[in-house]
């Protein structure tokens, strides 16, 4: 576990961390600060370089009590000294790799991510003369050899969207620490319920926490969870000057979401592997990955480093076509299950995400890296992210299509 894990268990960090009675009225709930600017007792520089620590509230996008009180929370949930929250799980990624890389580094990165991470990755960094090195991060030997003198970080997601392929976290830290590289973990699918990612030693843990954290589908934000020292530079680099903070009203609603977040992770969890026995009874069905079924390929490595397996699901119906069908199906007959992206909410959601196009924009993947990809997808998967119903209305519901 990580040292600055909250000694307290997790319902009773994820209620209290970073909350407070409200001092002025005794309100027992967190107030919302919708602020943009705070009254000055002292005279003081108008730079954010000369903001100091616990120095009091200036202007938002410098600082806002009521980010900071999800942000205090966060740090407590993921066992971090730290945390900076941003406008979405984008500003999120983009915080880690505009601050700590330059013209001239190189990062080597999962060839299978976030599609926006992916292609970021793959078009805007190499624009700004940073070295890209893309790897199945499945594989420590890959990753060791793509690591060059002049690298500066890992950026790895796990487990992997949309496909649920894991990395070794140990494995990884380790070969990214002896090179001089950061490690940035990318884990909005396992929640931080389901690994302990800086006791695996990450030092930066990204979320976008429109999604498990928020739980609710209703508001649009990110995070990133490190040492102090490492956030400071995000809040300076990325919250200050590339100005993608969170909303006052948005960490609100997510804090709230967040108080629920361990007692949804297990209803996630327990209603995921309902539905993926389920779906691999079907006889459509061809594949089921969830890190919680033993037939996942990585079940050993699940076991060991993941504390909830989550509420993703990956299936394979056929080829193409079959899938294509299949969604059309969906869009017309399912009532409970909505047809639409994003993941991680109460209510279920599920959506068909078809290889080759994929290939085509986002991945670009050759070789054994599309073979590795394959192995997983086929010609597509349905990525199903199963909420908060009830299990066996949501096999009914999925019963009028497969």
């Amino acid at each position: 576990m990580s040292e600055f894990r909250n000694a307290r268990g997790p319902m009773t960090t994820a209620i209290h961390a970073g909350e407070a009675p409200d001092p002025a009225t005794g309100a027992s709930a967190p107030p919302l600060h919708m602020s943009s600017t705070f009254l000055s007792g002292d005279v003081a520089g108008f730079s954010a370089h000369d903001l100091v620590e616990e120095g009091g509230f200036v202007y938002t996008r410098w600082g806002n009590p009521t980010v900071d009180m999800l942000e205090r929370k966060i740090a407590a949930l993921e066992g971090t000294e730290a945390c900076l929250a941003t406008a979405s799980g984008m500003a999120a990624a983009s915080a880690i790799f505009f601050t700590f890389l330059s013209a001239g580094d190189h990062v080597v990165v999962s060839d299978v991510s976030y599609a926006g991470v992916a292609e970021l990755a793959r078009d805007t960094l190499p624009r700004l003369g940073i070295d890209v090195s893309l790897v199945d991060m499945s594989d420590p030997g890959a990753v060791a050899a793509a690591l060059r003198d002049n690298t500066k970080l890992v950026h790895c997601e796990t487990p992997v969207n949309p496909i649920g392929r894991l990395t070794d976290l140990a494995s990884v830290a380790q070969l990214a620490h002896e090179a001089g590289a950061l490690l940035s973990c990318d884990a909005t699918f396992a929640s931080p319920l389901g690994q302990d990612c800086a006791g695996l030693g990450v030092d930066l843990v990204m979320h976008s926490v429109t999604k498990y954290i928020g739980g609710h589908g209703d508001a649009v934000g990110g995070a990133v969870a490190g040492a102090r020292d490492l956030v400071a530079q995000l809040r300076l680099e990325a919250g200050i000057h590339h100005g993608g903070v969170m909303s006052p009203f948005n960490a609100w609603l997510i804090a709230r979401g967040a108080a629920t977040l361990p007692l949804r992770m297990r209803a996630h969890e327990a209603g995921a592997l309902e539905v993926a026995r389920w779906l691999e009874t079907r006889p459509g069905v061809t594949r089921v990955i969830h890190p919680g079924l033993p037939s996942h390929p990585q079940a050993e490595l699940a076991a060991r480093q993941m504390t909830n397996s989550s509420g993703m699901i990956a299936f394979q119906v056929g080829d193409a076509v079959a899938g294509r069908r299949l969604a059309e199906a969906m869009i017309e007959r399912l009532d409970i299950i909505h047809y639409a992206v994003s993941l991680g909410h109460h209510r279920s959601l599920i959506f068909w995400m078809e290889t080759e196009p994929l290939m085509e924009t986002s991945f670009r993947l050759t070789g054994p890296q599309l073979e590795s990809y394959r192995a997983y997808a086929g010609d597509g998967i349905f990525r199903l992210s199963v909420g908060l119903e009830d299990p066996e209305d949501l096999i009914a519901d999925l019963a009028k299509v497969l």
